[in-house]
């Protein structure tokens, strides 16, 4: 029998974190009229904003009142309790277009107690919002885009990382060429009421541990959303749910830097057309999503092993295959044919020959789609010479037709062994 993921698997962390966000907006009030300093800048002031920050004290908050802002770029060390708010997501822009060198346009250091709401910020050359080693983080009512949707856009426009306790609330992110929304390497964190558009991923949870993801739109990305553990970071990822979201014709081309955000791993192996990726990472809850209109894959499980990885990297930070997997009452659909740029990418490809050789083997498939989910095949039988059929736990319980394949990525590349199966009674809730 196979092993069920149980409902209340994590319940408590979430539930402290839960706890912490939900009463964020009576908290900012207060501690908006606690803040000890509160300084007040407009448009023309870049220079006095540039030293504020630089020399910030505890304890302080920053309006900056409406219009546009130009900088070369912001920064934030070791301080606590930092408010950074506009007065509206139209109204304030911080622009980070004329900057002369690459870098982030806002980096936030070993800050404890850290908000940014109500504005816009743009254009930066590298990440347009990196929150680093922090605590306590509120990112709020804020759009972070690029004008161009491509290689030559900054990697991350919301990006904290190696943080606790982060909320990522009724955001816009475009443009990124890695992710609009990402939280890595991090404990305890949640995305709401976000939408992510035209980036490669529209959000990625990675090497995180404790996370949630509800309520969000994310749409024409590459892929809509990825929960990741790659390997060689400070900590292994998983506990994330993602619920009630809306992941749809996220079909974009693929336009991951090569080099810096790589091809062979990370996001440049999402395929155009992937709706959510969940790689090499444990204890995932997917339910009640609708993820509509991502025409090579609704939703795909992978294991390292599946993009090159080798047994050697595994270690306490690293185990690259996906477990304890448990998809439930999501919406899935797929429309009639693979987007163009499927076949111009390397995994791709591989998604379209899965579909053509499901048909010639079958030949009352009548030429039908790649199932919505697809799972390499992949499991921790290749460690331990066994022969199970689920020995990582891959829960599914879907209704509807042509629901499910077990791609056998260990023989695509030996076509006289290679036989993707369709049969999911061993991957089925029990």
């Amino acid at each position: 029998m196979n092993r069920i993921i149980k409902n209340n698997w994590y319940c408590f962390p979430i539930l402290v974190f839960a706890a912490f966000v939900s009463c964020n907006s009576d908290a900012d009030k207060e501690q908006q009229q606690a803040y000890v300093h509160q300084l007040v800048f407009a448009p023309g002031d870049e220079a006095k904003v540039l030293e504020a920050l630089l020399t910030i004290k505890d304890s302080t908050s920053i309006l900056l009142k409406a219009g546009s802002y130009t900088f070369d770029n912001l920064s934030i060390v070791k301080a606590k309790q930092v408010l950074l708010k506009g007065e509206g997501k139209d109204r304030t822009i911080l622009d980070f277009s004329a900057q002369s060198q690459g870098g982030e346009g806002l980096r936030i250091t070993d800050v404890a107690g850290f908000t940014i709401s109500d504005m816009t910020i743009r254009d930066s050359k590298g990440d347009l919002l990196k929150i680093n080693k922090s605590r306590d983080i509120v990112v709020r009512e804020l759009n972070a885009i690029w004008k161009t949707s491509d290689s030559t856009s900054g990697g991350y426009a919301i990006y904290p990382v190696l943080c606790k306790n982060v909320l990522v609330e009724n955001c816009y992110a475009e443009g990124a060429s890695d992710a609009g929304i990402y939280i890595g390497q991090s404990d305890s964190a949640v995305v709401r009421q976000c939408k992510a558009a035209k980036n490669v991923a529209g959000c990625e949870i990675e090497n995180t541990t404790h996370a949630a993801v509800y309520n969000n739109e994310f749409y024409d990305n590459t892929a809509g959303f990825l929960v990741f553990d790659l390997p060689g970071l400070s900590q292994r990822g998983g506990h994330v749910k993602a619920y009630d979201n809306y992941l749809h014709d996220n079909n974009r081309i693929n336009f991951a830097k090569a080099g810096s955000f790589g091809t062979s791993w990370g996001v440049g192996n999402a395929a155009p057309g992937s709706g959510v990726i969940i790689l090499a990472t444990s204890n995932v809850e997917l339910y009640r999503n609708r993820i509509i209109n991502n025409n090579s894959s609704a939703i795909t499980i992978a294991s390292g092993f599946a993009v090159g990885e080798t047994p050697d990297k595994i270690n306490d930070q690293y185990f690259p295959v996906a477990q304890n997997i448990k998809i439930y009452e999501n919406t899935l659909e797929m429309g009639p044919a693979f987007p163009g740029p499927a076949a111009l990418h390397h995994i791709g490809k591989l998604l379209i020959g899965i579909e053509q050789q499901l048909n010639q083997q079958d030949p009352n498939r009548k030429n039908k789609r790649i199932p919505l989910i697809m799972y390499d095949g992949i499991s921790t039988n290749v460690l331990t010479k066994k022969t199970e059929a689920n020995p990582d736990s891959i829960c599914i319980r879907q209704t509807g037709d042509n629901v499910f394949v077990n791609a056998d990525f260990l023989n695509i590349e030996k076509p006289a062994a290679w036989k993707p199966s369709t049969d999911m009674r061993a991957f089925v809730c029990q």
